[in-house]
Protein backbone atom coordinates (compact mmCIF):
# COMPACT_ATOMS: atom_id res chain seq x y z
CA UNK A 1 0.00 0.00 0.00
CA UNK A 2 1.29 3.44 -0.93
CA UNK A 3 2.29 5.50 2.09
CA UNK A 4 0.03 8.47 2.68
CA UNK A 5 1.90 11.77 2.44
CA UNK A 6 1.19 14.39 5.13
CA UNK A 7 -0.90 17.43 4.22
CA UNK A 8 -0.46 21.12 4.97
CA UNK A 9 -2.76 23.58 6.72
CA UNK A 10 -1.98 27.16 5.65
CA UNK A 11 -2.60 29.67 8.46
CA UNK A 12 -2.86 33.39 7.69
CA UNK A 13 -3.42 35.85 10.57
CA UNK A 14 -5.01 39.13 9.45
CA UNK A 15 -6.11 42.48 10.80
CA UNK A 16 -7.38 44.98 8.23
CA UNK A 17 -5.55 43.43 5.26
CA UNK A 18 -8.05 44.23 2.50
CA UNK A 19 -5.25 45.54 0.27
CA UNK A 20 -3.34 42.25 0.41
CA UNK A 21 -5.45 39.25 1.41
CA UNK A 22 -7.10 38.90 -2.01
CA UNK A 23 -3.74 38.88 -3.78
CA UNK A 24 -2.44 36.22 -1.41
CA UNK A 25 -5.48 33.96 -1.68
CA UNK A 26 -5.50 34.27 -5.46
CA UNK A 27 -1.81 33.35 -5.50
CA UNK A 28 -2.43 30.35 -3.26
CA UNK A 29 -5.29 29.07 -5.40
CA UNK A 30 -2.94 28.95 -8.38
CA UNK A 31 -0.18 27.12 -6.48
CA UNK A 32 -1.89 24.46 -4.35
CA UNK A 33 -3.95 21.32 -4.81
CA UNK A 34 -6.34 19.53 -2.42
CA UNK A 35 -4.06 16.51 -2.67
CA UNK A 36 -1.41 18.27 -0.58
CA UNK A 37 -3.14 21.21 1.14
CA UNK A 38 -5.90 20.42 3.60
CA UNK A 39 -7.18 23.98 4.09
CA UNK A 40 -6.47 27.70 4.14
CA UNK A 41 -7.34 29.18 7.52
CA UNK A 42 -7.66 32.98 7.67
CA UNK A 43 -7.58 33.98 11.33
CA UNK A 44 -9.07 37.44 11.80
CA UNK A 45 -8.33 39.64 14.80
CA UNK A 46 -11.20 42.08 14.28
CA UNK A 47 -10.89 43.57 10.79
CA UNK A 48 -13.15 46.49 9.84
CA UNK A 49 -11.99 47.10 6.26
CA UNK A 50 -13.59 44.43 4.12
CA UNK A 51 -10.92 41.78 4.64
CA UNK A 52 -13.48 39.22 5.79
CA UNK A 53 -15.64 39.59 2.68
CA UNK A 54 -12.63 39.14 0.44
CA UNK A 55 -11.48 36.03 2.33
CA UNK A 56 -14.95 34.52 2.05
CA UNK A 57 -15.10 35.27 -1.69
CA UNK A 58 -11.93 33.25 -2.19
CA UNK A 59 -13.31 30.31 -0.23
CA UNK A 60 -10.91 30.43 2.70
CA UNK A 61 -12.02 29.10 6.07
CA UNK A 62 -12.58 32.21 8.17
CA UNK A 63 -11.94 32.05 11.92
CA UNK A 64 -12.66 34.88 14.37
CA UNK A 65 -10.10 35.41 17.11
CA UNK A 66 -9.04 37.79 19.82
CA UNK A 67 -6.61 40.43 18.50
CA UNK A 68 -2.92 39.57 18.61
CA UNK A 69 -0.93 37.68 16.01
CA UNK A 70 0.38 35.11 18.50
CA UNK A 71 -3.16 34.42 19.72
CA UNK A 72 -4.46 34.24 16.16
CA UNK A 73 -1.77 31.83 15.00
CA UNK A 74 -2.18 29.61 18.05
CA UNK A 75 -5.91 29.41 17.39
CA UNK A 76 -5.24 28.56 13.76
CA UNK A 77 -2.85 25.79 14.80
CA UNK A 78 -5.41 24.45 17.26
CA UNK A 79 -8.07 24.26 14.54
CA UNK A 80 -5.79 22.96 11.79
CA UNK A 81 -6.53 19.45 10.54
CA UNK A 82 -3.25 18.71 8.76
CA UNK A 83 0.02 17.31 10.10
CA UNK A 84 2.06 20.29 8.82
CA UNK A 85 1.35 23.92 9.69
CA UNK A 86 2.43 26.70 7.34
CA UNK A 87 2.21 30.23 8.78
CA UNK A 88 2.06 32.97 6.18
CA UNK A 89 1.62 36.74 6.51
CA UNK A 90 -1.09 38.38 4.41
CA UNK A 91 1.42 40.58 2.58
CA UNK A 92 3.82 37.75 1.73
CA UNK A 93 3.52 35.67 -1.45
CA UNK A 94 5.01 32.16 -1.43
CA UNK A 95 7.14 30.98 -4.36
CA UNK A 96 6.06 28.62 -7.07
CA UNK A 97 6.28 24.97 -5.95
CA UNK A 98 6.42 25.98 -2.28
CA UNK A 99 4.22 23.02 -1.30
CA UNK A 100 6.48 20.25 -2.68
CA UNK A 101 9.52 21.94 -1.15
CA UNK A 102 7.89 21.90 2.29
CA UNK A 103 6.74 18.31 1.89
CA UNK A 104 10.17 17.15 0.73
CA UNK A 105 11.82 18.89 3.68
CA UNK A 106 9.50 17.15 6.14
CA UNK A 107 9.99 13.84 4.33
CA UNK A 108 13.75 14.41 4.71
CA UNK A 109 13.43 14.70 8.48
CA UNK A 110 13.10 18.46 8.99
CA UNK A 111 10.31 19.39 11.39
CA UNK A 112 10.57 23.15 10.90
CA UNK A 113 11.88 25.66 8.43
CA UNK A 114 11.23 28.69 6.25
CA UNK A 115 11.97 30.21 2.87
CA UNK A 116 14.44 32.91 1.97
CA UNK A 117 12.94 36.34 1.34
CA UNK A 118 12.95 39.26 -1.05
CA UNK A 119 11.05 42.52 -0.92
CA UNK A 120 8.74 43.91 -3.59
CA UNK A 121 11.14 46.84 -3.85
CA UNK A 122 14.12 47.84 -5.96
CA UNK A 123 15.86 49.33 -2.89
CA UNK A 124 19.48 48.20 -2.72
CA UNK A 125 19.36 48.66 1.04
CA UNK A 126 16.47 46.20 1.37
CA UNK A 127 18.06 43.78 -1.11
CA UNK A 128 21.18 43.80 1.06
CA UNK A 129 19.27 42.81 4.21
CA UNK A 130 17.10 40.30 2.37
CA UNK A 131 20.28 38.54 1.19
CA UNK A 132 20.99 37.45 4.77
CA UNK A 133 17.81 35.38 4.92
CA UNK A 134 19.69 32.60 3.10
CA UNK A 135 21.91 32.15 6.18
CA UNK A 136 20.73 29.43 8.54
CA UNK A 137 21.06 31.28 11.83
CA UNK A 138 18.21 32.39 14.05
CA UNK A 139 19.36 36.04 14.00
CA UNK A 140 18.48 36.04 10.28
CA UNK A 141 14.94 34.74 10.83
CA UNK A 142 11.59 36.53 10.90
CA UNK A 143 7.92 35.92 10.30
CA UNK A 144 7.97 37.55 6.85
CA UNK A 145 9.95 34.55 5.59
CA UNK A 146 6.94 32.35 6.46
CA UNK A 147 7.30 29.25 8.67
CA UNK A 148 6.49 25.59 8.34
CA UNK A 149 6.43 23.34 11.40
CA UNK A 150 4.94 19.94 12.07
CA UNK A 151 1.88 20.08 14.27
CA UNK A 152 3.49 17.64 16.67
CA UNK A 153 6.54 19.87 17.17
CA UNK A 154 4.32 22.95 17.43
CA UNK A 155 2.36 21.36 20.25
CA UNK A 156 5.48 20.07 21.99
CA UNK A 157 6.95 23.58 21.80
CA UNK A 158 3.74 25.11 23.27
CA UNK A 159 3.25 27.33 20.24
CA UNK A 160 3.63 31.10 20.11
CA UNK A 161 4.08 32.97 23.37
CA UNK A 162 0.98 35.16 23.63
CA UNK A 163 2.75 37.60 25.95
CA UNK A 164 4.51 38.96 22.85
CA UNK A 165 2.58 41.62 20.93
CA UNK A 166 5.57 41.96 18.60
CA UNK A 167 8.55 39.65 18.04
CA UNK A 168 6.35 36.58 18.50
CA UNK A 169 7.72 34.93 15.35
CA UNK A 170 11.34 35.48 16.34
CA UNK A 171 10.80 34.25 19.89
CA UNK A 172 9.10 31.07 18.71
CA UNK A 173 11.63 30.37 15.96
CA UNK A 174 14.41 30.83 18.52
CA UNK A 175 12.88 28.01 20.55
CA UNK A 176 12.53 25.85 17.44
CA UNK A 177 16.25 26.26 16.69
CA UNK A 178 16.97 24.77 20.13
CA UNK A 179 14.60 21.83 19.60
CA UNK A 180 15.21 20.72 16.03
CA UNK A 181 17.35 21.07 12.91
CA UNK A 182 15.90 24.10 11.11
CA UNK A 183 15.70 24.10 7.30
CA UNK A 184 16.08 27.22 5.12
CA UNK A 185 14.55 26.33 1.76
CA UNK A 186 16.27 27.49 -1.47
CA UNK A 187 13.37 29.59 -2.78
CA UNK A 188 12.20 33.10 -1.92
CA UNK A 189 8.91 34.44 -0.70
CA UNK A 190 8.11 37.98 -1.83
CA UNK A 191 7.03 40.28 0.98
CA UNK A 192 5.74 43.83 1.00
CA UNK A 193 8.12 46.67 1.82
CA UNK A 194 5.17 48.80 2.95
CA UNK A 195 6.41 49.41 6.50
CA UNK A 196 9.88 50.34 5.28
CA UNK A 197 8.34 52.77 2.81
CA UNK A 198 6.14 54.28 5.52
CA UNK A 199 8.75 54.63 8.26
CA UNK A 200 11.94 54.85 6.21
CA UNK A 201 14.09 51.83 5.44
CA UNK A 202 17.20 52.80 7.41
CA UNK A 203 15.20 54.06 10.37
CA UNK A 204 13.02 50.96 10.57
CA UNK A 205 15.93 48.54 10.15
CA UNK A 206 17.77 50.38 12.94
CA UNK A 207 14.84 50.00 15.33
CA UNK A 208 14.47 46.33 14.44
CA UNK A 209 18.15 45.91 15.24
CA UNK A 210 17.68 47.57 18.62
CA UNK A 211 14.74 45.25 19.35
CA UNK A 212 16.90 42.22 18.51
CA UNK A 213 19.62 43.57 20.80
CA UNK A 214 17.20 44.26 23.64
CA UNK A 215 15.85 40.73 23.36
CA UNK A 216 19.39 39.31 23.41
CA UNK A 217 20.15 41.32 26.54
CA UNK A 218 17.09 39.89 28.30
CA UNK A 219 14.29 42.39 27.68
CA UNK A 220 10.83 40.89 28.09
CA UNK A 221 7.81 41.16 25.78
CA UNK A 222 6.42 44.29 27.47
CA UNK A 223 9.75 46.11 27.19
CA UNK A 224 10.06 45.22 23.51
CA UNK A 225 6.52 46.39 22.79
CA UNK A 226 7.06 49.63 24.71
CA UNK A 227 10.10 50.43 22.57
CA UNK A 228 8.17 49.51 19.42
CA UNK A 229 5.26 51.79 20.33
CA UNK A 230 7.55 54.73 21.05
CA UNK A 231 9.78 54.40 18.00
CA UNK A 232 7.77 52.85 15.18
CA UNK A 233 4.42 54.24 13.91
CA UNK A 234 1.73 51.57 14.28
Amino acid sequence: MKKKFPKISIIVPILNEADYIGKLLSCLQNKISPEHVEEILVIDGGSKDGSLKIAEEYGATLVHSAKGRAKQMNLGAQMAKAEILYFLHADTLPPKNFVPHILEAVKGGFQAGCFQMRFDSSSRFLKFFAWFTRINHQICRGGDQSLFVTKKLFQNSEGFNEDYKIYEDNEFIGRLYKKTKFKVLPLQVKTSARRYEKVGAIRLQYHFGVIHLKNYLGAGPDQLYDYYKRKIPI
